[in-house]
Formats: C-alpha cells, structure tokens, sequence
C-alpha cells in the first residue's frame, strides 16, 4: 500500500493540471494562427530571407 502526504497528493495534482492546461493551451493558440499558402511563404522568404538552421528553442506538437 502506497501511503503520501495531503501536501504531496496537492502538489501532484496541481503539477498535473498545470501540464493539462498549457498543453489545451497550446491547442488553443495554434487553431488562431492563420494558415500560410505556398505564394505568401514565398513572399515572405524573398523579403526576409531563409531562417537560420540552428534555432535556440524547438518543440514538436502533434495535434
């Protein structure tokens, strides 16, 4: 039998909300962002230029 504190269940579940929220966030954000045809991205890429390879932060959703 598996005995934990009250203030351990508390901060087990409040840590476990929290990864729920910002992952239903995340959803959230990426069904506002408009979506980018071939033409515009091309556009884009002309005025500004590639992006660079290396990137400082990188995080893969899989919707």
């Amino acid at each position: 039998m598996l005995t934990i504190s009250h203030e351990q269940l508390k901060a087990i579940v409040k840590e476990s909300v929290k990864e729920a929220l910002e992952e239903e966030l995340i959803k959230m954000r990426l069904m506002f962002f408009p979506e980018t045809s071939d033409k515009e991205m091309l556009d884009i890429s002309n005025r500004y230029g590639k992006p660079e390879e290396t990137s400082v932060y990188k995080e893969t959703l899989y919707v």
